[in-house]
């Protein structure tokens, strides 16, 4: 079959379309022939090395597809079954081996590339804003990034839950898209604390959910109302330095950096996040928005449209 293989880390360049053997599934497993794989910063994280990859590796942990064969013991899905999944690699490739465990069926009617889509941002968007800091009526939470994946569906269930959301944003094109979505304002990064504190007449926000890392830090911080919530969930600037837990000390505030795997450790825990995402999704409750499709062979060009940082929404891999 075809894949997408790293021998070395680097540029996009590195990621090569090569022929490689087809999986078979061993007990608990299944093979998933993939209609689509999502591409996300996780993926250039590994090409770039930063993670210590062991090479050669297929990168990608995101797809949807159809059941095509099943290994012993496997009793949650079935051959033919249209399902999604998060949580498993090698997914940039024609089909993959994985714990049949991880595998969420697609409702029908559901566009099934959708579900390679809304699996992990969803999921991400789902625990950030019902279990890291379940949100409320009459909440102000701070969302940067409002315009990407994740953002445009956190947004999304923070007006579900009857918050407030304030977003940041590079441009007034993406600044529109988050409004689309539902938020209240949305704002340009620049002196973005300071424009928080005058929306919330000096009072600041419960919670900041920052997907950008180092260039927001200090400002998500100064955001905050006393004894607020700060989830870093991503690094798109890079990570934040070391800090003093001092720091914390004015406002007590809380500060946490989340990941989707705890928050999806178990088969019940999975169920529940992926059937409200898939099934909000499948309803028209909420909005997927995929800003590109790409051939397999042209992983190269999604990896460098996703860390220029072009996109608002979901990148996908078309095998």
């Amino acid at each position: 079959m075809k894949a997408i293989q790293l021998s070395e880390v680097g540029g996009p360049e590195v990621l090569q379309y090569v022929d490689v053997p087809e999986p078979e599934p061993g007990a608990g497993q299944a093979i998933v022939e993939l209609n689509a794989a999502g591409v996300n910063y996780m993926d250039v994280q590994a090409r770039i090395g930063a993670n210590n990859p062991t090479l050669p590796l297929i990168p990608g942990g995101e797809g949807s597809g159809i059941v095509v064969k099943i290994g012993e013991g496997v009793s949650e899905v079935a051959v033919g079954d249209r399902v999604a999944y998060t949580g498993a690699g090698m997914s940039y490739a024609e089909k993959v081996c994985v714990p049949s465990w991880r595998l969420v069926k697609v409702p029908d009617g559901m566009d099934i590339e959708v579900g390679a889509a809304a699996m992990l941002q969803g999921m991400t968007a789902h625990y950030l804003a019902h279990t890291t800091y379940p949100l409320k009526a009459g909440d102000t939470a701070l969302i940067h990034a409002g315009a990407g994946g994740v953002g445009l569906l956190l947004i999304q269930m923070a007006k579900m839950a009857g918050a407030q959301v304030i977003t940041t944003v590079s441009t007034n094109e993406k600044a529109a898209m988050a409004k689309d979505a539902g938020a209240d304002h949305a704002i340009l990064y620049a002196d973005f604390a300071a424009e928080v504190m005058k929306l919330t007449s000096d009072k600041g926000v419960e919670v900041v959910y920052d997907a950008v890392g180092k260039d927001t830090f200090e400002g998500s911080l100064a955001s905050l109302v006393p004894r607020g919530y700060f989830v870093s969930y991503g690094a798109a600037s890079g990570p934040v330095p070391p800090i003093a837990l001092s720091v914390l000390n004015p406002k007590s505030l809380y500060l946490t950096r989340p990941g989707l795997g705890p928050y999806t450790a178990t088969r019940a825990e999975l169920e529940e996040r992926a059937g409200d995402v898939l099934g909000w999704v499948a309803s028209g409750k909420l909005n997927v928005k995929v800003h590109g499709r790409y051939a397999l062979k042209d992983a190269a060009d999604a990896h460098r449209e996703l860390q220029g940082r072009l996109t608002s929404g979901k990148l996908l891999l078309i095998p």
